[in-house]
């Protein structure tokens, strides 16, 4: 007896879902990224108006000032959709858990050298700033228009909860988790007149309704000044006693950052590019911005980095400045 097996090949009809094809073509095979990230958002149909703000839709591309013909071009270089943010994500934090394990079980903390100590403790009442990214991004999420935009908002507010729970943790390395200094830490967010311009600075943020001011005021203008300063390292610090401790407690932070910012990027170049008028907007947006975030943060670079801060500032500032620059948002 044989057995004869046929097989058939079965053309599908089309390669990809509709929205998809009608973006990048019928006939195109198209990226998981490209699949769960464009063309998602609401646009018609809506049965009724908020009633906390019934001149605009549920969904309105009016709830900012910058105007773009097509707001799914916003594209993220990292790629990231649920499952490929989820995966980066999780081998990041095994190595951030595994670097915490280490330090806890060898009491390296024990070992620091006092500026060290007084450098980790002055990190925390940065949690709070953090918190106050979180909650910025989480309105860009909320109120801005387009998938491709309003996804990654998600994820870097996801993440700065994540970072303002890092550092809540080094806290409580630094006290034998007794809380005494995030407590501390919280006092002097709330009344060391040298946190009060920051703290300001964030609160002020909290009530913005243009979300895409907020995303350039936070992602762009803050990020970009703070975290060199905060997390950067100074030539040399390292060999002192405790520095690699503290290196491994923020290497998810540090590693984050420069992840962070091709995103910011991207989609900053993306609606500056759009037109001359969204050019102008923004770049105004960058130096109002930027000028307060100057002036909150310069009071805290002796307590951020010591006798090497001033130096590290001045490095900071200077990036940022080429940054901007390359974006084409410098003043002229």
């Amino acid at each position: 007896m044989t057995v004869e097996i046929k097989t058939t090949a079965v053309e599908p009809i089309r390669q990809n879902f509709g929205a998809v094809a009608r973006r990048f073509g019928a006939d195109k095979a198209v990226s998981r990224y490209q699949e769960a990230s464009f063309d998602l958002q609401a646009q018609d149909n809506f049965h009724y108006r908020p009633v906390w703000d019934p001149a605009r839709e549920i969904y309105d591309r009016r709830r900012t000032a910058v105007q773009m013909a097509d707001w799914e071009v916003f594209k993220d270089p990292r790629q990231f959709y649920y499952a490929s943010y989820c995966i980066q994500r999780a081998r990041m934090q095994e190595a951030a858990e595994k670097s915490f394990d280490f330090v806890e079980k060898n009491q390296l903390i024990g070992l620091m050298a006092e500026p060290v100590r007084q450098r980790a403790e002055a990190l925390l009442p940065l949690r709070h700033a953090e918190w106050a990214a979180n909650q910025h991004n989480c309105f860009v999420t909320a109120y801005g228009f387009g998938s491709s935009i309003t996804q990654g908002a998600m994820y870097a507010a996801t993440d700065r909860l994540a970072i303002a729970q890092y550092l809540s943790r080094i806290g409580l390395l630094l006290d034998g988790s007794s809380g005494r200094a995030l407590d501390a830490a919280k006092r002097q967010w709330l009344e060391d007149t040298a946190w009060q311009p920051l703290r300001r600075l964030c609160e002020d943020l909290l009530v913005r309704k243009d979300w895409f001011e907020l995303l350039v005021a936070q992602d762009l203008v803050i990020d970009g000044l703070l975290h060199p300063l905060a997390f950067g390292r100074p030539a040399g610090t390292l060999a002192e006693p405790g520095a690699a401790t503290l290196a491994m407690l923020t290497e998810f932070i540090e590693d984050w950052f420069p992840e962070n910012r091709k995103w910011v990027d991207a989609c900053v170049a993306a609606a500056a590019g759009e037109s001359a008028a969204n050019r102008a907007l923004i770049a105004g947006w960058v130096k109002d911005w930027s000028a307060r975030a100057v002036a909150a943060i310069a009071p805290l670079v002796p307590l951020l980095q010591g006798e090497a801060g001033a130096a590290l500032w001045d490095q900071a500032q200077a990036a940022w400045q080429a940054r901007i620059a390359k974006l084409g948002l410098a003043p002229a």
